[in-house]
């Protein structure tokens, strides 16, 4: 069975059963008809996945994982914030009338640093840090920029990313690439599954770009939380039943981070329960 369908239903079933709600305070979301989004929630919720033991992607339900990449790649190869520059439509909500979600996300991985050795934006500096000194612990990418929050069209959920190499003496000789991913909220049902897929994929593909091998993703939630009205959908998709995780890998001639497309994802026996369509998304 796939670890991240045990690993999800474990953090489901703990906030709906030790959670505790906002119901009746002052929050920001609201549904379409313009009530209150209230949440159970979960302060700190960490969990881990080893791409080295299997890719991370659940079975309950289908988690797209084209598309995840290509959101990915929107953001830290793209680094765009147009939504006419990605194929999902998650953020049209978000989105003003050219297409522009603000000065977020892809905007600021592209946003250019002086160094004392060069003028470096976010992406490009991680790659060039594997590299040069793999062990240093300055290694990340932060979209969380304080001074221009006030041109986002929403704050970053998923905001840093910490890469940490290890030596596990592999026969090979390669060394292990890991993340630290922080998001100081999330959506559970809508985007759990979602970010950690899109973050592995990340993972992977910087590794393979620097001649490592993927190794753990750890996922740190400041505040995870089921809106109000999710907890029924989540009550029914955590009952159902689970499969073996499925077998996901990169084109391995792509060596350039700025060359991977999605044609290069490979996804095989992926197996998972049905849809659950309408999800209502909390703006």
């Amino acid at each position: 069975m796939s670890k991240a369908d045990k690993i999800f239903v474990s953090m489901c079933t703990d906030i709906i059963q030790k959670g505790t709600t906002t119901e009746g305070q002052k929050v920001r979301p609201h549904w379409e008809d313009g009530a209150s989004a209230y949440t159970i929630k979960r302060f700190g919720v960490c969990n881990r996945y080893d791409l080295r033991e299997e890719f991370p992607a659940i079975t309950l339900r289908r988690t797209g994982l084209k598309s995840c990449m290509d959101e990915i790649l929107w953001i830290y190869q793209r680094k765009s914030n147009n939504i006419h520059d990605l194929a999902p439509h998650i953020w049209d909500s978000w989105a003003d009338e050219d297409g522009s979600i603000g000065h977020a996300y892809g905007y600021q991985v592209g946003r250019v640093s002086h160094y004392a050795d060069g003028d470096y934006d976010q992406m490009d500096r991680v790659l060039k840090d594997l590299r040069d000194e793999p062990f240093s612990r300055r290694i990340l990418t932060n979209l969380y920029a304080f001074d221009e929050l006030h041109l986002m069209n929403l704050y970053p959920c998923a905001y840093s990313c910490t890469y940490n190499v290890t030596d596990d003496r592999r026969e090979d000789g390669r060394l292990t690439l890991n993340m630290v991913l922080n998001q100081r909220s999330q959506d559970v049902l809508a985007a759990n599954n979602w970010n950690v897929c899109q973050y592995a994929l990340l993972l992977m593909m910087v590794a393979q770009s620097v001649n490592m091998v993927a190794g753990e993703l750890v996922h740190m939630i400041a505040d995870a939380h089921i809106y109000d009205r999710h907890v029924d959908l989540v009550r029914e998709l955590i009952s159902r039943p689970q499969y073996a995780a499925p077998k996901v890998t990169l084109n391995p001639d792509v060596t350039d981070f700025y060359d991977f497309t999605t044609d290069d994802l490979m996804v095989e026996d992926y197996c998972y329960g049905p849809q659950i369509r309408n999800i209502p998304i909390a703006i």
